[in-house]
Formats: C-alpha cells, structure tokens, sequence
C-alpha cells in the first residue's frame, strides 16, 4: 500500500474524531510524496542560453527620454531602405496563387535552384547546378540543417572569436562542443591560420567563418579562404563559409575567392547565402545551401523534421527577381558603401573610439572605456544617446572594449548625428 493511503474499512472502524484525524495524516503524507516529487524541468542545454540578444538590447532604448532626437537603431542587421516595388509585386502575386498552398519539394522549388545556380556560377566563375543547391528558411536555418548534418553531440565545431552568436548558440543547444579560431585585431580581425590549424588537429570536424564577417565586418581574402579550405581538407574536415553578405562587398571586388574551382571542393566546402539583406525581405525567410550532392541528401533529411520546405511563394518572387532586379542591388551596393564612408568620417573626430574593423553591413567599434563591461556601455548609450548597438561580450571572449555597429540600417543623415551623441 502507498504511503498516504489509509484503508477504507478501517476508517468506517474508527470514532468521527480519530477518522477526521487520520484523513489529515493521510492527506499531508499524501502532500509531502508531491513535494518530494523532482520538478519537470526544460533541456539544461536550452535553459543555461542567454535570453535572444536583439530583443534584450532593444529592450534598453525604452527607457531612452528621446531629449537628443529620434532612436537610432545599430543592432540587428536589417536593410535601411524599403524593398523594391516589383518585389513586393511579385511576392503579392505568389502568395495569392492556389499552387503555393500545398507542400513543395524539401530541396526548394526547381525554379529558384535553377536561377540560383546559375546565379552562383556568375559570380564565381564557376559551373554550378541545380544539384547543388539546397533552399532553407532563411541561414540560420541553413547553418542549422547543415551543422546537424555534419557533427553530432559531443563533436567540435572550430568558430572564430568573434563569433557570430547565432552559430555558437546553434552548437550549445544540440551539445556540439565549441572550438575558437583566434582572430587578430591588429590585422583587421582576420582568422590566424595557426589557430585554426591548432582546432583541426585537435579534432574539429567543421570550421564554421563569416565573410563578410559579422559581427567585425572583416572581409577575408580569397587567399586567407584557400589556406583555411586547404587546412579543412588536409585534416578530413569541412569548411562552412556563410556569406550572408556577399552581395554587399565594394564594387568591382570580383569573385569573393575561387575554392568552387577547386577539385573535388564539394567533399570539403559548404558555402550558405541569405536573399534577405539583398532583396529586403527578411520576413520572408529564405536562404541557400550551396554544397555537393551527397551532402545535400543528408540536409534533405534533416529539413524534413525542421520544415519540409521553405517558404514557397517567396521561393518562387526571389526567382523571379533575381535578374531584374540587379541594376537596383547594385545601387544598393553603392549606398551602403556611402554609408561606411559616413561612419568612418564620423569616427574620425571622436577621440577614444575607433574602428576596429569595418565592411559590407557591420563596423567593430573599440569604445573608450576601458574600465567598463561593453554590456554597460551598449545599455548607457541606448539609455542615454539613444543608439542601440551590440555588446561585444555577445560575441566571444575577450570582446569587451567592442561595439557592434550595423551602420547599415542607418541613413547617412541618422550616422552624421553619432558624433554629437558619442561625445
């Protein structure tokens, strides 16, 4: 019998008083047992993750009084100007077709692996195909499906430090441990080949980088590119390139590097891309895998438990856009890079802060207060200047004397107005 219970003839047995005093008992026995009970609990690998960063940063600017103008919002990459109007056509136009309901195919529909493919294969000069390519909901998704294709809990990922944060929460949550590639802040915090040959040979079964870099800006040089592929394929181990922002690299910079010439590059090289920032639809969600055969048949599978397909209306606008929206990408182009040229002339007149880094969407800022957390910096100034940026704690260790700027979301006019805030 369980503790708690009490034998119901024995209580007919027993006098009014004693009967009501042994419910008690057995009530409170009964309580303790639930007490006693180990509570439910989340995946510790979950719960021990930092709150989402953007909403927290953003969540500092509320208490902003507003007395030095308008927010200027530097946090989360998001493009600075509305999408183009046959953009938004053609996505209206898709989206109300009676096709786009139903599932679609778990690679990406046909028409957008075709234009992308031959999109690839433009801009580096190499032959790509269909095959080759794998269309996810958005990159995170893509460098998720693709890190769970490639390592397993308890394997090692090499990430660069800094990092983008995304990747290394990716990691912490499926219980792949994390290896950290050294960059030198002296040389624009470019990978040092050293540490990263140091994390292969230890182990790591994927060296995971970001080019153009988030959160440093940083653009890696197609030769520092093929050392790592070449370190990557000397210790039987892949390279994920994320160039999310690729298309945002200054004019006439040519092919970000060659490695899809390279032989046999499809057993070591995965390269991931987002349509959001070029084509301004980030809500949409759309992003692509570009990889061999055999490893896109495992991402196929892991996609299938993650979200069958991605997006299909969107897939099939994008498509679409991609040739005749060029000409206006490029104008984009242009006025992001006018856009760094502002920051660069804005952080010249401020004594303390410089730029440590800078390029495509983002700048790493070293901030003049060396006795302070970036977490306080980043929260005073959102507090008190009204500009929302990114500790550089949130993206790897030793990071503290960095801001995260995306001064791409900015206009010329808003990133003129820093100056008089910094001070």
């Amino acid at each position: 019998m369980a503790a708690g219970e009490i034998p119901l003839l024995i209580l007919f047995a027993l006098p009014d008083k004693a009967v009501e005093k042994a419910i008690v008992i057995g009530v409170a026995i009964g309580f303790k047992r639930i007490v006693d009970m180990p509570a439910a609990e989340p995946n510790s690998l979950i719960a021990r993750l930092s709150p989402p960063p953007i909403p927290s940063v953003v969540a500092w600017s509320r208490e902003y009084s507003g007395d030095r103008g308008p927010l200027i919002d530097l946090s989360q990459a998001v493009p600075g100007y509305p999408a183009h109007p046959e953009m938004l056509r053609l996505l209206g136009e898709a989206a109300s077709s009676q096709a786009m309901t139903g599932y679609g195919p778990i690679e990406g529909e046909a028409v957008l692996r075709d234009a992308y493919a031959r999109h690839v294969s433009e801009v580096y000069r190499a032959p790509i195909q269909a095959e080759n390519v794998h269309i996810t909901s958005g990159c995170n998704q893509a460098f998720m499906s693709t890190a769970i294709a490639l390592a397993g809990a308890g394997d090692t990922v090499a990430l660069t430090n800094p990092f983008y944060f995304n990747h290394e929460t990716t990691l912490a949550m499926l219980g792949i441990k994390r290896a950290l590639v050294e960059c030198d802040a002296t040389n624009g915090f470019l990978p040092d080949i050293g540490s990263a040959e140091q994390a292969l040979a230890a182990g790591a079964r994927v060296l995971a980088v970001v080019t153009p870099n988030n959160p440093t800006g940083a653009v890696y040089p197609s030769a520092l590119l093929r050392e790592l592929f070449l370190l990557c394929r000397k210790y039987g181990a892949w390279l994920i390139i994320d160039e999310t922002y690729r298309d945002f690299l200054a004019e006439g910079y040519g092919p970000p590097h060659a490695l899809l010439s390279e032989p046999g590059w499809e057993d070591t090289l995965v390269l991931l891309y987002s349509f959001s920032k070029s084509f301004c639809i980030p809500g949409h969600r759309l992003g692509a895998v570009t990889a061999g055969p055999k490893l896109l048949a495992e991402i196929t599978k892991v996609m299938d438990n993650m979200q069958i397909c991605a997006p299909r209306s969107a897939q099939h606008a994008v498509a679409a856009a991609l040739p005749i929206l060029a000409d206006w990408r490029a104008g984009n182009r242009l006025e992001i890079a006018r856009r760094a040229d502002a920051l660069k002339s804005t952080m010249s007149e401020l004594p303390g802060w410089d730029i440590a880094a800078i390029g495509a969407y983002f700048a790493f800022i070293h901030h003049p207060f060396a006795d302070q957390l970036s977490t306080t910096v980043a929260e005073r100034l959102a507090k008190q200047a009204g500009i929302i940026s990114i500790p550089g704690s949130y993206f790897g260790e030793g990071q503290e004397r960095y801001l995260r700027l995306a001064f791409a979301n900015a206009d010329v006019a808003s990133i003129g107005l820093l100056g008089e805030r910094l001070r």
